[in-house]
């Protein structure tokens, strides 16, 4: 890409715009622990919400989407489509709780939800797996996109780009705290969204694709998928289940069946979790908290992903197989060409100008993401590890510190691990496997009183234990299909944590009924513990319990994201009937969506800070 001196000034003016404002929270995040990792609880609805869809718009997003459209087709995506069900449930059924719990990180959870030393140990070994090894998986897989990118572009090497985004991340990340984060976030956003909408433009611009009705001509006939073994219909939205139903039952059955609920992936946990907790526990009230997840999920799936999915179909045909992207970029490294690096090769088509706001706009990708993940991971290896369990007495300041110099370790052990990754599908199948069978329990333990913390010990050993052992039965010559794999840990790790439920130690009903009246679950699993807390039905009607009405609203609100992500693919693909219709189905289920949110959640909300300030008033 050769950029001319506007590009230059577009460049230097969106880093400008989005960074220089968070400058100014660097004073205001030194304050506290509660101020650099939770935004001192008082994040409205639409900062948090637009943070959390920046946060997964990462410079290996379009890239992974590119890779998986080249692969198996635009159906493919149902691998990552089938998470509105979880993402959904979290609105309906847990954003509110998260709120009410009042902790600082998810992981302080474990010692207010279960009692012991399994608690103390869950939550310390999670800081240190989720916060350090799996939290530098991700940026690492995140930064490897930048390394493609940047290679594509300038020809740079993995130390060059690693060196500059690392300075401008970790600069930022360790000054200004999570309030910085999410001002960048907000930023960010639009001048990303504003970039890959004008990708998908000029790609469809080109002479060989000839336009939008171009593309549909091209590529509406099966064609050989570049693995030179596939037939695909790489415009259907469905897989085809007549003539492929292997690949229908792994990119659709599998992740509407089983995937979305057993599988733990960050961004799309079940339950919440992560940085999506850590957005929900930043709010200033539930009402903030359950606005903010039901904004990310609309636009994290429906205003994203059609600009990828438009610039990755022409890639197919400027270049069908790889050997055509290494014909074109000649000195790029050949272990870096996959088929997610295809995204970047289109981009050198941008004209002058708008090559230097994607450039400006695939910074602000990535910065967004890291900085989130480099955040959220200190708050994990100072709040849980740090201060809960090596110096407990320090004053603020220090532990402020300490999350500040954490920030510029993770970045370096995650930089080391690029080395190590080839591409994007790759290390997003290694996420969800790893993750495999734990995802159920992340959801019951809210509506369970049984499940306790050896459940959660045990669901991850055994997880990571099967991975582990398929991955030595691979190179032992016995190989399984993904979704064979995902099955198999997934059956497993069910298996032992329900038994530990049942054989295991159970959780000091003391402190089951101190969390029933902070948090209030609902549902008949609580029933017991409900009584001796000495909670009534009408107080607990008055939490808003209704789990029917919530079923309603977690079904029309999938039918909202679906419909309407389908209504924008069919009139770019010209079926206006089908567009049409859908658009009507999205109008129903919408109306249905606030009639349930009017009836859950209307009256005034009490957040944990308000009701013990109203009990220490009374005491």
């Amino acid at each position: 890409m050769h950029l001319v001196g506007l590009d230059w000034v577009i460049i230097v003016a969106s880093l400008l715009v989005c960074f220089v404002p968070a400058l100014f929270f660097g004073k205001r995040a030194g304050k506290s622990t509660t101020e650099f990792f939770a935004s001192g609880r008082s994040v409205p609805w639409w900062l948090a919400g637009l943070s959390m869809v920046a946060t997964t718009f990462s410079s290996d997003t379009p890239n992974l989407v590119t890779d998986i459209v080249r692969r198996q087709g635009v159906s493919g995506n149902w691998c990552w489509w089938a998470f509105v069900l979880t993402g959904v449930a979290t609105v309906f059924f847990y954003a509110r709780l998260w709120r009410r719990s009042g902790v600082m990180t998810d992981l302080e959870f474990y010692e207010i939800r279960y009692s012991g030393r399994a608690a103390s140990l869950v939550r310390g070994f999670r800081a240190v797996y989720l916060g350090l090894f799996f939290n530098c998986i991700i940026m690492a897989s995140v930064n490897l996109a930048a390394c493609k990118i940047a290679g594509i572009l300038f020809g740079l090497d993995r130390w060059q780009t690693l060196a500059g985004i690392g300075l401008l991340n970790v600069v930022f990340a360790a000054h200004s705290g999570l309030w910085g984060v999410l001002v960048i976030d907000m930023i960010q956003f639009f001048i990303k969204m504003t970039a890959v909408i004008a990708a998908a433009y000029f790609a469809l611009k080109l002479p060989e694709v000839g336009g939008l009705s171009g593309l549909v001509d091209k590529l509406s006939a099966p064609q050989l998928a570049p693995d030179g073994k596939t037939m695909l219909h790489y415009l259907n939205i469905l897989p085809d289940f007549t003539n492929n139903w292997d690949m229908a039952v792994m990119v659709f059955v599998l992740p509407i069946a089983v995937q979305w609920w057993a599988v733990w992936y960050p961004g799309a946990e079940p339950g919440g979790g992560s940085y999506i907790a850590q957005r929900m526990l930043s709010s200033k009230s539930e009402k903030d908290s359950l606005g903010a997840v039901l904004f990310f999920n609309v636009a994290h799936y429906v205003l994203r992903p059609w600009p990828w999915i438009l610039v990755a179909l022409c890639s197919l045909i400027i270049y069908p197989k790889l050997s055509d992207i290494q014909s074109a970029f000649p000195n790029l490294d050949p272990s870096l060409v996959n088929h997610d690096i295809a995204y970047p090769a289109m981009l050198v088509f941008l004209p002058a100008g708008f090559a230097g706001l994607m450039v400006g706009g695939l910074i602000a990708a990535n910065s967004s993401t890291i900085l989130t993940h480099l955040n959220w991971g200190a708050s994990y290896l100072v709040h849980d590890l740090y201060r809960r369990f090596i110096v407990k007495g320090a004053n603020e300041k220090h532990y402020v510190w300490a999350g500040r110099m954490t920030t510029v370790g993770l970045f370096f052990a995650s930089s080391a691990m690029v080395f190590v990754l080839d591409s994007a599908k790759e290390n997003f199948d290694i996420m969800l496997q790893v993750g495999a069978g734990t995802g159920l329990l992340y959801l019951l333990r809210w509506f369970w009183w049984r499940i306790n913390a050896w459940c959660e010990v045990v669901a991850m050993v055994s997880s990571f234990a099967v991975s582990i052992g398929l991955l030595v039965l691979k190179r032992g010559g016995i190989e399984f299909t993904t979704a064979q794999a995902l099955l198999i840990t997934i059956a497993i790790t069910t298996a032992c944590w329900v038994l530990a439920a049942f054989l295991g130690p159970k959780t000091d009903r003391k402190t089951l009924v101190e969390f029933y009246k902070k948090v209030r679950p609902f549902g008949p699993g609580w029933y017991a513990i409900r009584k001796e807390a000495g909670v009534t039905d009408e107080e607990a009607r008055a939490t808003h319990e209704n789990i029917p009405l919530a079923l309603i609203g977690w079904v029309a609100g999938c039918t909202v994201i679906w419909s309407s992500l389908f209504t924008v693919g069919n009139f770019l693909y010209g079926r206006t009937n089908y567009a049409l219709a859908l658009f009507g189905v999205f109008a129903v289920s919408g109306i249905v969506v606030l009639a349930v949110i009017n009836r859950l959640w209307s009256g005034k909300m009490v957040t944990p800070e308000q009701e013990e300030a109203a009990n220490n008033a009374q005491g």
